[in-house]
């Protein structure tokens, strides 16, 4: 069953509810509808620097729209999606929140835009560019993400990827063959593994190393050693862009991509429709669920007039109950919006107590090595680890997020079964910026400014120990020799403690600047995480109180269908009953037709 069988079907199930008079229920199954018309699939395409991702989807959409050189980094998000004409859109997100400001640009010059040397550092402050194609593979929705790869998984730019994992329907993790795994790359892929069903690896430049098979063995093995089980797809894009060129069926065979098309297809796309048929059958079959309580009640009454009023009493009992989920007192409120609290205090927490033991771990550094001789190792560990804090932090908060749903969810069944809604996870670009750890001024002192420094100790020195001999009767003939002794003595002291003061000056700027890199991301990712866990909040409590007010409505048409039966006459009640049963007949087939839609493949 393909998705426009499930817009009929909503469509008839539409009509259902007009029919009996449920514009709440119309309502929702409109929302149902607008969900499912959106087949948007997002794909992210992840990976170090200089791996081969902005050509690998240019390679997948047949066209050059990411922009690929060896000096060339990708700097902004990049968004493909299916258009009828080429297009291209910058998006900026207002500082003061509101609608994104979007512009529309010349799709040949996107590179000025979305790359390192047109836009360095993200000058423009653009979100995410969006280009649409008239491509095949875009088509059913399927949305490709190429995003930075500046500083690699293991940077502040690796933390924000992650952040919008949780909103990706799949990941493409893109290595090289040039090396096997590194360890950023297994920690992203563990981490990315929790947060998104679909995650493949894919070896790019297969055809510029040839022990590539080799390398591919020991991600594997590397892969299976970490508990990962994805697949691992070898490919070349430059025997694909020679395929596409030359129209050559055997090279594009040769280049791997066909494993990965139908990778996409069947298992991202082909999934995803799964999924929104079943959301969808399931808000259809509550739908008949409310439809069919009303008419049950009424039914019950006209066959049974004798016992309508112990029926009113039971309805009446449950439209009570109904009435009391919306309340602020109900349990399930109460227990939301305490451990929305108590999860926030949490997950901040969490934070700060994961990044204050990078920075101390940090600064001990800093202390036992000069940053003149580490910086570079320094900086990228401390990027990796605030990196992995950071995912760790972010994927504590979504996995205690879905804890705290299906709790909420169980309180709220107590009277009566429901479904637990999609958790919003995603953030609110496809990928927002941290900023990078800036580089210190840690040059050492030049030759000049030794000479210079030991010559000021030295000046002192010489007049200390030349004036007061020069002076005494029979010692002036040792004074000048004296002066010489002296000046190298305090020269050499006064340029060794220039030296350890400016030591210690390059390590209190280190750390300052490992405190200031840490500080901004805490501040970026708490308020991710903050966010999250709010949308987490808005969307429970509108869920279950919408389900509230659909049970509390039922329950109100059926004491009133209930006591009207009691009035009817006996010609009366057979014409009512059969129509009931009629009515009932349809509804139960529009249930069946839902758990169909559920059930299939």
């Amino acid at each position: 069953m393909t998705v426009s069988d499930a817009i009929q079907l909503i469509d008839v199930a539409r009509k259902a509810t007009e029919a009996y008079g449920r514009p709440d229920l119309k309502a929702k199954l409109t929302r149902t509808k607008e969900r499912l018309s959106d087949p948007s699939v997002r794909v992210l395409v992840v990976g170090e620097f200089k791996q081969g991702k902005s050509l690998l989807v240019n390679s997948l959409v047949s066209a050059s729209v990411c922009p690929v050189d060896d000096d060339v980094a990708t700097a902004v998000p990049t968004m493909v999606r299916h258009a009828a004409a080429p297009t291209a859109t910058l998006v900026r997100e207002p500082a003061g929140g509101g609608e994104p400001e979007r512009t529309q640009i010349p799709i040949g010059e996107l590179a000025k835009h979305v790359s390192e040397s047109g836009n360095p550092d993200n000058r423009q402050r653009i979100s995410y560019a969006e280009v649409g194609l008239p491509r095949s593979l875009l088509a059913g929705g399927l949305v490709l993400v190429d995003t930075p790869g500046v500083g690699g998984l293991g940077s502040a730019h690796g933390a924000a990827t992650m952040a919008a994992i949780a909103g990706a329907d799949a990941v493409v993790l893109v290595s090289d063959a040039a090396q096997e795994y590194t360890k950023p790359e297994l920690d992203f892929l563990a981490t990315a593994m929790q947060m998104c069903p679909n995650v493949v690896a894919v070896l790019t430049k297969i055809d510029l190393y040839p022990a590539w098979r080799r390398i591919a063995d020991l991600d594997r093995a590397h892969l299976a050693a970490a508990g990962v089980t994805t697949e691992l797809i070898p490919i070349s894009s430059a025997v694909r862009q020679l395929a596409l060129r030359t129209k050559n069926k055997e090279l594009n065979e040769e280049s791997g991509y066909p494993v990965l098309v139908s990778y996409l297809r069947d298992r991202v796309l082909g999934q995803a429709e799964q999924l929104a048929r079943r959301s969808t059958g399931q808000d259809i079959s509550s739908v008949c669920e409310q439809l069919s309580t009303t008419m049950r009640a009424e039914l019950s009454a006209q066959e049974n007039p004798e016992k309508a009023h112990e029926l009113v009493a039971r309805l009446e009992k449950a439209r009570t109950a109904a009435t009391g989920l919306k309340e602020r007192t109900a349990r399930w409120q109460v227990t939301l919006n305490d451990a929305i609290a108590d999860l926030s205090s949490d997950v901040d927490h969490d934070l700060r107590d994961r990044l204050r033991t990078v920075m101390r771990e940090a600064e001990t550094l800093a202390d036992d090595a000069d940053p003149a001789d580490v910086w570079d190792q320094l900086a990228k560990w401390v990027q990796h680890q605030v990196t992995c804090a950071a995912s760790a932090n972010f994927v504590w908060a979504s996995e205690r997020a879905g804890a705290l749903a299906r709790r909420v969810a169980a309180l709220f069944a107590e009277d009566g079964q429901v479904a637990l809604p999609d958790l919003p996870v995603a953030t609110a670009g496809p990928a927002p910026r941290v900023a990078a750890l800036e580089p210190p001024d840690i040059q050492r002192m030049r030759f000049g400014e030794a000479v210079l420094t030991g010559m000021r100790g030295g000046y002192g020195g010489a007049l200390m120990f030349f004036m007061p001999l020069s002076l005494i009767p029979g010692l002036a003939i040792a004074a000048p020799f004296a002066a010489i002794g002296g000046a190298l003595l305090l020269g050499g002291k006064q340029l060794k403690e220039e030296k350890q003061r400016a030591l210690q000056r390059r390590k209190a700027e280190a750390k300052m600047l490992v405190r200031k890199h840490i500080d901004e991301v805490q501040f970026q990712v708490g308020k991710d995480s903050k966010d999250l866990l709010r949308r987490t909040h808005r969307t429970l409590r509108d869920h279950f109180t919408a389900l509230a007010e659909e049970m509390q409505t039922s329950m109100a048409e059926s004491v009133a269908a209930a006591q009207s039966a009691v009035k009817a006459t006996q010609s009366e009640r057979g014409t009512r009953i059969g129509d009931l049963k009629a009515e009932l007949e349809r509804v139960e087939h529009l249930a069946n037709r839902a758990r169909a839609l559920m059930e299939a493949s």
